[in-house]
């Protein structure tokens, strides 16, 4: 009988095996570099609002308080968007006739709240409070990225589990104090932090990495022992902040 297949054949075979078995590897390692890409978690990427909102002029240009707006942050799990009345403060005096403010003088005048696209959002699943990482000296960058600079709001982090649990699981690596206070609190570093920034006094490298919202996961070990000292002055539970119950309840 005639052979059927070629020497060759054997080579295919084996290709195509080898093909076979990486294919699906493939697809989930290329599945997985998307959803943490920036084009499924939307990082760096603005929202367009009912009102051009810019951090960058209110925030760092005018230097208003982050609470000003965000009345809840220090005690609420929620951090607040502002009301209508919050804006009309300050725009029933100045830029009354801006084209841009048209939807806020609408809301106030028929008293319908403005429809704000969230940026950050957390599943239904998982439970965030602000309040609780702000008592630990957690400053807004860190999680929300340089808001400051934002002249349209962007999701500044990922928000990703795996994220998340790089802090649960060593907070130590995380926490800072501003040693040239020593009286200061947790609370108050987190604000104060910003007026530094605007009175141009000198920062640390530390402050500005923070205020860059770059990556706050520290190597040096005399920083590692700081913040295992901050741990234990503010009573964080490092065992149970990696348990699930944590966020998902």
């Amino acid at each position: 009988m005639a052979q059927l297949f070629k020497p060759s054949a054997n080579n295919y075979a084996r290709t195509s095996i080898v093909l076979g078995g990486l294919t699906p590897v493939l697809i989930g390692l290329s599945l997985a570099a998307f959803s943490r890409s920036p084009l499924n978690t939307k990082v760096g990427t603005a929202k367009n609002q009912p009102v051009p909102f810019s951090h960058t002029h209110h925030a760092w240009e005018l230097g208003i308080d982050c609470r000003y707006c965000h009345t809840a942050v220090e005690k609420s799990s929620y951090a607040g968007l502002p009301a209508t009345e919050t804006c009309m403060s300050c725009h029933s005096q100045i830029w009354t006739n801006s084209p841009l403010l048209e939807p806020v003088r609408q809301s106030y005048e028929t008293g319908t709240p403005i429809q704000w696209n969230l940026v950050n959002k957390t599943p239904e699943f998982v439970y965030f409070n602000h309040s609780i990482h702000v008592a630990r000296g957690i400053n807004c960058n860190n999680c929300h990225g340089p808001v400051q600079n934002m002249p349209i709001t962007a999701k500044g982090k990922s928000f990703q589990m795996q994220w998340c649990l790089k802090c649960h699981r060593a907070p130590e690596k995380y926490l800072y104090k501003d040693e040239t206070k020593p009286n200061q609190t947790p609370r108050q570093q987190v604000f104060d932090l910003y007026w530094k920034m605007q009175a141009k006094e000198e920062l640390t490298p530390r402050e500005n990495g923070i205020l860059a919202g770059e990556e706050q996961e520290t190597g040096d070990a005399k920083e590692i022992e700081k913040g295992k000292k901050l741990v234990n002055q503010y009573g964080v539970k490092v065992q149970q902040l990696a348990d699930c119950w944590v966020c998902h309840r």
